[in-house]
């Protein structure tokens, strides 16, 4: 196993983080590896925000719900679609181009979204770890406010970094499935209920693991819960900006 697929593979989900800063140069260099992301047609569709500001960070955390430690991360970055940078130079150049759509946008996801994952395994490499803070796509209104975001601007994902304290280094990654029901050859097959239960009982690696009290549980705390709704609301109030094709 090659350096980079150990990093990937051992990587996993630091909430907990050493009172140290990042040197400056490690951060570039972490910055530096988002911006060499695959992007479409070279347009890095994508714009970065470093929240420096302790105050921001703090209301950060909160309305990421309620998660302190995201104001303790010594490096926090939010990861945007950005279709207004192009969209803004078409005109400039005295080019007619209509209003970004959501073909626009989903395809703006992808590049901001690639960009953070190169970054977030340039960090690994140099022994820092990461969260994934998703919860910055709810409160959309909040969000816009705080960060002073354009319409055609939505963020995917915060990234918070910083060296990970002895527990989070020695605590074991969580499972994944396996690959029989992940990957699908040729075409999409929907899994029936028999493998549902295997894909869980494997994981699980237990014989006795009550698949339906598991999904029960997992549904009302992640899928129903008013955070998961609340980032459904925000996401639709997003793309309604997308959806209205009059030109601007």
């Amino acid at each position: 196993m090659n350096s980079t697929i150990r990093e990937i593979t051992n990587r996993k989900s630091v909430r907990v983080f050493e009172e140290k800063d990042i040197p400056y140069d490690i951060k570039e260099q972490i910055l530096n590896a988002a911006f060499m992301a695959p992007t479409a047609g070279n347009q890095m569709l994508y714009a970065i925000i470093d929240v420096t500001d302790k105050t921001l960070k703090e209301k950060l955390a909160i309305t990421c719900d309620h998660q302190p430690f995201i104001a303790k991360a010594p490096l926090v970055l939010i990861f945007l679609a950005d279709c207004r940078r192009w969209f803004d130079a078409y005109h400039y150049a005295g080019q007619p181009a209509r209003k970004p759509g959501l073909g626009d946008l989903f395809l703006a996801f992808q590049d901001a979204i690639i960009a953070a994952q190169n970054a977030v395994v340039a960090a690994e490499s140099f022994g820092i770890g990461s969260c994934y803070i998703g919860d910055i796509l709810e409160n959309a209104e909040a969000h816009i406010e705080l960060l002073g975001l354009d319409e055609f601007v939505v963020p995917i994902s915060m990234v918070v970094f910083g060296y990970p304290t002895v527990q989070q280094i020695q605590r074991e990654k969580p499972k994944r499935f396996e690959k029989k029901y992940i990957v699908h050859e040729n075409r999409f097959r929907r899994l029936d209920e028999a493998e549902h239960r295997d894909m869980f009982i494997e994981r699980a690696n237990d014989v006795d693991f009550e698949f339906d009290n598991y999904i029960e549980k997992f549904c009302k705390r992640k899928y129903m819960s008013d955070f998961s709704m609340e980032m459904t609301r925000s996401a639709e109030y997003y793309a309604r900006k997308f959806l209205k094709q009059e030109d601007q």
